[in-house]
């Protein structure tokens, strides 16, 4: 949520700003509320002194021994007068706010122009892509001559977009998100955190997920009013929520492995085929809360976490900054991994990266104590994939296949699958 100022005192500058990402900012609707607002919030402080004073003379015109009967009168009409204001008020504040929550965070200096995808910018490349040829088969085809992977048996349980693994391929799997968590908590200093996986509304406010994604959700229909987490994003970073965290304790590196749930609304008829977009699939996340001015720092440090994960698995990769048409609705600036599936002969997305400055922390109210200003001030939080389990199973899958289908096992796994080098087609 952007700060109240963006929409009282710099709201043509905010409008510009976020026409950059093709949003049109209602500035006639917010102007007309806070005129209303302002003149309510007048209104209302004016009948307070008003009934103060009468408060004061019905002291008085008791002590000159007068009847107070018409000063009551007069206190019960202001009274009612100022319930009346204070529902007016809640309900022009409520209209605010709903405005406020749809309005996207505002982009960085540095994130480039652009509408879509197409506009993304390539930052760099690691390793040398395998090319599709005539042998080349996708993760699907060789999962099923593996018997290791069946989507019909998935669909009879559940129903379309789920997956079920088995044998070498789950324990594949299983291996990564171990050999994952293993990097970010020996070698990049996270602290790992295990968290629910059923939120509240709160919780989804807090991080964004609401109201703008309400159809992306899998809900709980009853007294609970529970969620399954989307991402885990969304625990992790309530950690933080309506705390004042001490200078010294930042930055807070938090790392965690969860399954996530996503409806994909909006995304019909697309990758319907395979890993790629599932309903439930497990990811490893990290998240960082950080003081705002080290927080760009930190996004790349962050990019750099998880391209180690591709480096060490030897997963050929590129590094893209999102354009502005492109960002998440979230995020000031957001960078995406895409690693290389050689049977679409292109780089797929497999994590993104997003510094979200302040965005979140002014929904959570998460802050920290400055010792240079000495009062509390928001944090910004980031947090990127590190990585999704399915999409870097397919990613190896494609990448380490032979003629004959079998799958070989980057050598940094073998000792998490008991030093397998190979899962064998049989």
């Amino acid at each position: 949520m952007l700060d109240n100022k963006c929409f009282r005192e710099n709201i043509g500058t905010t409008a510009k700003q976020l026409e950059k990402r093709g949003f049109t900012l209602n500035v006639d609707e917010i102007n007309i509320l806070e005129e209303q607002r302002k003149f309510l919030q007048t209104k209302t402080q004016t009948l307070q002194n008003e009934r103060n004073v009468q408060s004061k003379n019905i002291g008085k015109a008791k002590a000159a021994g007068e009847d107070i009967n018409p000063l009551l009168a007069k206190i019960t009409t202001l009274g009612d007068d100022l319930k009346s204001l204070e529902l007016q008020s809640e309900e022009v504040l409520a209209k605010l706010k709903a405005i406020q929550l749809s309005v996207p965070n505002l982009l960085h200096k540095s994130v480039p122009a652009g509408k879509d995808e197409t506009d993304n910018v390539e930052v760099r490349r690691w390793g040398d892509p395998k090319l599709r040829t005539a042998d080349i088969k996708d993760h699907v085809e060789l999962g099923e001559q593996l018997d290791m992977m069946d989507f019909a048996k998935a669909s009879k349980i559940a129903g379309s977009r789920f997956v079920v693994l088995q044998g070498q391929l789950a324990q594949l799997q299983r291996a990564l998100i171990q050999f994952m968590l293993n990097v970010q908590t020996t070698e990049h200093d996270y602290t790992e955190v295990y968290v629910p996986f059923l939120v509240n509304k709160d919780s989804l406010y807090g991080t964004g997920q609401l109201p703008k994604f309400a159809n992306d959700q899998f809900n709980i229909t009853d007294e609970w009013g529970y969620s399954l987490i989307p991402t885990a994003e969304v625990p992790v970073t309530n950690l933080v929520r309506e705390q004042i965290i001490e200078a010294k304790q930042l930055p807070l590196k938090y790392v965690t492995h969860t399954p996530c749930f996503r409806s994909e609304a909006g995304s019909y008829g697309k990758d319907t085929r395979g890993l790629i977009r599932q309903h439930q699939f497990e990811k490893v996340e990290m998240v960082r809360i950080v003081k705002p001015e080290e927080s760009y720092q930190h996004l790349e440090e962050l990019v750099e976490n998880a391209e180690s994960i591709l480096q060490k698995l030897e997963l050929p990769y590129r590094v893209v900054s999102l354009c502005a048409g492109d960002t998440g609705f979230s995020a000031a600036k957001t960078y995406d991994l895409e690693v290389w599936v050689p049977s679409q002969n292109t780089y797929r997305e497999i994590s993104s990266c997003s510094n979200f400055e302040d965005f979140q922390a002014r929904r959570l109210q998460a802050r920290w104590r400055n010792p240079v200003k000495e009062k509390p001030e928001l944090v910004h939080t980031l947090n990127g994939s590190g990585l999704p389990a399915g999409r870097t199973l397919v990613a190896i899958m494609e990448n380490y296949q032979d003629e004959k289908g079998n799958i070989h096992i980057p050598k940094v796994l073998q000792p998490y699958m008991n030093e397998l080098t190979m899962i064998n087609r049989h």
